[in-house]
């Protein structure tokens, strides 16, 4: 079995157009997420907000870290009920045709045939990208307009970042679309820097440029920081948000005792 050392960084900004910052983010290891709420839904906020009180609370509880996928499913559903819950309060207040609404992606440590991976969840089009051997790959697949007739052939990728509709999202938790996630199992070697943001970091950076600050910038916190400040300087045109996780350290524990086993347990998210 392995232990796992992490450090970590968070930023996030209002950015230069908005009026509210309505992402939202969780840094508690081994769970980290980011949420932006939607700005064509009422109070996107909120919708964020409770998505991150949700996975702050199964990184509070812990959780089976054999059963990630399950685990995180059941904290999609919990929150998607409190989002319509809260619409419902809304409405019945009168404000009709009320729908929070907001997308989601989040990390956690999980173990597969002994050892620890990466699990990695998405709901729209906030993204998941690794940083690892000099190369930069995102890894969540967006679900928007734009995404799906990119996939289709329809526009050029190049088409997507001007397109008028670039920001109507297909899935999210909240509103009247899809709110099944996408999931992703990586190995730690395969991960050695993992970056969760919202639309406002990578809608406003270039892949590019968030390759050279995370080459650049050993320091996950400067990193994330960094940034968000790139996504001020090219307009700020939304909320900005970064989480940059780093894996530092892996210790084999195959040999250790038993009060080791339970501390590796711990460290993962497991119930005691």
């Amino acid at each position: 079995m392995t232990r796992v050392e992490l450090h970590h960084g968070a930023s996030t900004d209002v950015g230069k157009v908005r009026e509210v910052n309505e992402d939202s983010y969780l840094v508690a290891p081994p769970v980290f997420a980011v949420a932006d709420g939607m700005g064509g839904h009422d109070r996107g906020d909120v919708a964020s907000r409770i998505v991150v009180e949700e996975f702050a609370g199964l990184a509070e509880r812990g959780y089976d870290p054999t059963r990630g996928a399950e685990e995180v499913a059941q904290v999609l559903r919990h929150a998607q009920e409190r989002v319509a819950a809260y619409d419902d309060e809304q409405r019945a207040a009168g404000a009709r045709d009320f729908a929070a609404g907001t997308t989601a992606v989040a990390a956690l440590l999980v173990e597969q045939s002994g050892e620890p991976r990466w699990l990695l969840a998405n709901l729209g089009d906030s993204r998941a990208y690794v940083y690892a051997g000099g190369a930069l790959d995102q890894v969540s697949v967006d679900h928007s307009l734009v995404q799906e007739l990119v996939d289709s052939g329809a526009i050029t990728p190049d088409d997507a970042l001007v397109h008028p509709e670039r920001h109507v999202i297909t899935r999210a938790l909240g509103g009247r679309g899809s709110a099944e996630a996408d999931f992703f199992v990586l190995p730690l070697s395969a991960a050695e820097r993992l970056l969760l943001c919202s639309d406002g970091v990578s809608g406003m950076v270039d892949d590019a440029t968030i390759a050279r600050v995370l080459a650049e910038t050993t320091d996950p916190r400067d990193a994330a920081d960094r940034l968000v400040a790139a996504a001020l300087e090219a307009g700020g045109h939304d909320n900005a948000t970064a989480v940059v996780v780093d894996v530092v350290g892996l210790i084999d524990d195959a040999h250790d005792s038993d009060g080791d086993r339970r501390s590796l347990e711990q460290k993962l998210g497991a119930l005691p």
